[in-house]
């Protein structure tokens, strides 16, 4: 009998669809679980407050939720975090907001990390990473003056936004140092915010050429907790950096998995 994968929680974004709200994550990062972490993906529904939604967060024991899963997988998204949770003045439109994914992932990030999960975390995952440990964001990074232009081309077909931008410098002695063994790698970075004060007890894994944070790990963390502002979960298979963050990602959940069943 084959053994059952481990299931890895991915908060859902908000977002109309028509006249109604609907949870929903992007399906590049469900298959990228699935094939690239070989993990079973569980969407968890954004419980904050929302317009036809009255909150649920305070009837919701995190550690409890997770109880039965293995790992969190932070996506991506066209919303950014509501500035208010770093205590700044918001610069950004109302409809850039998803409050209910806010009030759902800053609280989960910190549980997972503290029962020992691992946690991956893509674009607007790291930015909530940062966040939910003390850490501010640029609102409009190619406003800043001295880094570049990060966003994608939105004219140019969804294969050319992804293709790889930049490269990174990855920190000596990181994590992601360790797994891909240089000193750069070519990364398909595309974000309009970034990390401005870094969180307490995070780590930079990689910085972009202009200073930019492009990766960082979480110091608590007793397994694999790392966060990239770049998209690895893009055609994964054809990109070896890539596949190696989500095979060591997935094997961080299967021993957490096998822990669990022993323990």
């Amino acid at each position: 009998m084959n053994e059952s994968r481990p299931l890895v929680v991915v908060p859902c974004d908000v977002k109309p669809i028509g006249l109604h709200p609907y949870h929903v994550v992007g399906e590049k990062y469900i298959e990228a679980v699935a094939h690239g972490a070989n993990c079973t993906p569980v969407l968890l529904p954004a419980l904050g407050s929302g317009r036809d939604l009255a909150s649920m967060i305070d009837d919701v024991d995190f550690r409890d939720l997770l109880r039965n899963f293995d790992g969190v997988f932070l996506t991506g998204s066209a919303s950014n975090v509501d500035p208010s949770h770093y205590q700044t003045e918001r610069t950004f439109p109302d409809d850039q907001l998803d409050h209910q994914r806010d009030e759902t992932t800053l609280d989960l990030i910190r549980t997972a990390v503290a029962e020992g999960i691992p946690l991956l975390a893509v674009c607007r995952g790291i930015q909530e990473v940062n966040v939910a440990y003390g850490g501010t964001l640029h609102q409009s990074v190619h406003s800043v003056g001295r880094f570049m232009d990060h966003r994608e081309n939105r004219a140019q077909p969804r294969g050319q936004q992804y293709e790889p931008k930049h490269k990174v410098q990855l920190t000596d002695g990181g994590v992601l140092r360790g797994l891909h063994g240089g000193e750069t790698v070519a990364v398909n970075s595309l974000h309009g915010q970034g990390i401005d004060r870094l969180g307490d007890g995070l780590t930079i894994e990689a910085t972009a050429p202009d200073g930019l944070v492009e990766a960082v790990s979480i110091d608590a963390a007793h397994t694999f907790a790392v966060g990239v502002q770049w998209h690895p979960e893009w055609q994964h298979w054809q990109d070896k950096f890539s596949s190696t963050i989500f095979t060591t990602f997935g094997d961080a959940v299967r021993e957490r998995a096998k822990q669990r069943r022993t323990g």
